[in-house]
């Protein structure tokens, strides 16, 4: 009988350990990206920005990213479940109109404790909706918001205490340097560059909530060219990591 007892001690010993083992093993499973795109003005080829974004989530490791052409999963509360953060890659340049329930499901979604992610133009959609300029922070008008030339232009990280620009240095972009966006809701500014367009500093990257969720807006993404700066591809792919789980592994 004591023999038994140590045998079976030592059988659930082993499955335990290995139990522990399998765990320890697993990896965390992939941040749920919903990629929307499908519109903007004609120098922005959208697919091209969006293929090279998805690439640039890709090489993190991290994530598993659906691209989907058109808005039509936000008129949908039960499809965005699946998501953790939604990523805007987007201008209604066409002026398509949102319907009211997709965009009371993309303000819940935020609210409800999810991400949200921009880029480039896509501060500048749906114009006249103004509860989606105060979640994006800071908004391109047509006609006041601007930029010069193309060109390569330094920029500066100005705070290392936030998960996204930890540890990160000032870079070099090649992008539209945007300037004059409007708005006023409190932000956290992460990355600035001095902008000969406007003659002041503005911000390029930074955070806010909304509700109880995330929302982190980068102004970089005229093309490829400019996503595949490596300082603007770690803020795509920690800013996307952040505004999906409040940190950055």
């Amino acid at each position: 009988m004591t023999r038994f007892i140590a045998s079976t001690l030592l059988g659930l010993a082993i499955v335990a350990g290995s139990f522990q083992s399998s765990a320890a093993d697993a990896k965390p499973a992939k941040i749920k990206v919903l990629l929307l795109t499908g519109d903007d003005v004609g120098v922005h080829k959208w697919r091209e920005t969006t293929e090279a974004t998805r690439d640039a989530l890709a090489a993190a490791g991290k994530f598993d990213v659906t691209v989907q052409e058109n808005l039509t999963a936000l008129e949908t509360a039960d499809t965005l479940k699946g998501y953790d953060v939604i990523f805007l890659n987007y201008y209604n340049a066409h002026k398509q109109v949102l319907p009211d329930a997709a965009k009371e499901n993309l303000l819940n979604f935020v609210k409800g404790g999810k991400g949200f992610m921009l880029s480039h133009l896509a501060s500048a959609s749906f114009s006249e909706w103004a509860e989606f300029h105060k979640m994006v922070g800071r908004y391109w008008v047509m006609g006041k918001s601007g930029h010069g030339p193309r060109a390569p232009f330094k920029v500066n990280i100005k705070t290392q205490d936030h998960p996204i620009t930890k540890g990160m240095q000032d870079f070099e972009a090649d992008d539209e340097l945007y300037a004059k966006l409007l708005g006023d809701e409190p932000i956290n500014v992460l990355a600035t560059a001095d902008s000969d367009f406007s003659k002041k500093t503005e911000p390029l990257a930074f955070t806010l909530a909304y509700g109880q969720g995330r929302v982190f807006h980068e102004a970089f993404g005229h093309d490829p060219k400019a996503i595949k700066i490596e300082g603007v591809t770690k803020l795509i792919q920690r800013g996307c990591e952040w505004a999906a789980t409040g940190k950055v592994e």
